[in-house]
């Protein structure tokens, strides 16, 4: 059995369709559904059985030695405005480091998700490096509260055999439909598109920016999935791999780029407008981010990336206008 939190959530219901088409379907789910529409991102999946965020660490699968195979952890606070710190680190940083404490007691391989938002305002680089990682200053609470889960982890003398957290840098796809305004800017421009025809964006508050020329790494949700199915399985191989692990493309690439490329697989001609950023974003906001990739693609050479304008154009071309939700494959 595998077990996935943040199971109905946008990475964890993809890996959970990923899961699938290997050939899983014994799988353990903790979420909570909630009230919005979080479910239909599992509707059509397969899994076994499904458990509320509150009744994991009691569930009987913990007192089966061996019967969990592997653990996905991506449930998490991911609203990076949310003010409660200690809301954050009870959901966000404790949570995880049980996880991953009975990881280790158990030898589990265990993947967790750790942010970009750790880096701050990237002063110091976007470097998976364990040596520098106590050094980084995170902009906001969010970024925070995935730090200390990532500082605690490398002081554990005993750390799950295979283990990996991963730095997610600007996620979009399928299923992320019920983030609302975190949900990614492709998402937004999209609808902004679709009802009224023009996509608007935040000026630039830098003067070594122009409009519109913020920079992010932007990866598609597909890519991030495949990633870390195989960093499980390369570490199985050789868990000397196990560590912090950015988890983006390596090449930033501009809002004016993401925007355009969204016009072109909607068939529009682009129309965007600059709009003033909110005050209480312009301290927290990350005009530049970029995966530095090379102890990724040590662990695995081989993986390939989309390009952003095809993975844009399948998310929009066969999700957003054709059918959103992802099923297992027949």
């Amino acid at each position: 059995m595998i077990l996935v939190t943040g199971a109905a959530g946008f990475i964890g219901s993809v890996i959970v369709k990923h899961l699938n088409d290997l050939g899983s379907e014994n799988l353990l789910l903790c979420d909570h559904f909630e009230q919005g529409e979080k479910w239909k991102n599992l509707r059509g999946l397969k899994y076994s059985s499904f458990v509320q965020v509150e009744d994991l660490f009691t569930h009987e699968i913990w007192k089966k030695t061996g019967s969990l195979k592997a653990i996905y952890h991506m449930g998490a606070c991911s609203d990076t405005t949310e003010l409660n710190m200690d809301f954050l680190y009870k959901n966000n940083t404790e949570y995880t480091n049980r996880l991953l404490t009975l990881a280790a007691e158990k030898n589990i391989p265990i993947v967790y998700a750790s942010s970009a938002a750790t880096y701050g305002a990237g002063e110091q680089g976007y470097f998976d490096n364990h040596a520098t990682l106590a050094n980084l200053q995170p902009l906001n609470k969010y970024g925070y509260s995935k730090q200390l889960s990532d500082e605690w982890i490398l002081k554990q003398k005993k750390k799950p055999k295979v283990w990996f957290g991963v730095k997610f840098f600007n996620v979009f796809g399928p299923h992320e439909y019920h983030k609302g305004k975190m949900s990614s800017v492709v998402f937004q421009s999209y609808h902004q598109i679709k009802d009224g025809g023009e996509v608007k964006l935040f000026k630039s508050h830098r003067p070594d920016y122009k409009d519109g020329e913020q920079l992010r790494d932007f990866v598609y949700v597909k890519d991030v999935v495949k990633a870390m199915v195989e960093l499980i399985a390369a570490g199985e191989k050789k868990p000397a791999l196990s560590g912090i692990y950015n988890l983006g493309t390596g090449e930033a690439r501009s809002f004016h780029d993401l925007v355009k490329g969204t016009f072109k697989a909607m068939a529009k001609k682009p129309k965007i407008t600059f709009i003033d950023m909110p005050e209480e974003l312009r301290n927290q906001y990350q005009y530049y981010t970029q995966a530095e990739m090379a102890k990724f693609k040590k662990a695995l050479p081989k993986f390939k990336f989309m390009k952003l304008e095809d993975a844009i154009s399948d998310y929009v071309g066969n999700h957003l206008m054709n059918e959103p939700y992802m099923r297992k494959s027949k």
